[in-house]
């Protein structure tokens, strides 16, 4: 690992945090003025990044190759600090230990299922911008 590389990383990783924020902050503003406590905000940064990851897969299999200090700014930096699994993992514990398992439940299937949907959907998209 090379010092430029961490250095691309690094730059991603801001990119990718002050995006997360922004988004989580905007999607929770709308939640919460809807009277909800339920984390939206997550569980759309969670879709959002796998859709975004999926287009880069299949962009870069069909029409990019990025360097791989690219490639680690993107997917490792940018991606990395804008996915929120971890977040995610603590949003589930706290509304478990809520006794919110109703929430619990919706919130575990939807991230799940609509993140991988959003990954096709993101290398579907681009397969079909590109051919």
């Amino acid at each position: 690992m090379s010092f430029s590389t961490i250095i691309y990383v690094a730059m991603g990783g801001a990119i990718g945090a002050v995006g997360r924020f922004a988004v989580v902050s905007f999607v929770g503003n709308l939640a919460h003025a809807g009277g909800t406590s339920f984390p939206f905000g997550t569980m759309v940064v969670n879709v959002l990044g796998s859709f975004i990851l999926g287009a880069l897969v299949e962009f870069s299999a069909l029409a990019w190759s990025p360097s791989p200090e690219i490639r680690a700014m993107l997917v490792v930096g940018m991606l990395g600090a804008f996915t929120t699994f971890s977040t995610f993992s603590l949003d589930v514990v706290t509304l478990s230990t809520r006794g919110a398992w109703m929430q619990v439940a919706l919130y575990l299937g939807l991230s799940v299922a609509l993140s991988v949907l959003a990954l096709y959907m993101g290398m579907q998209t681009l397969r079909t911008l590109l051919n």
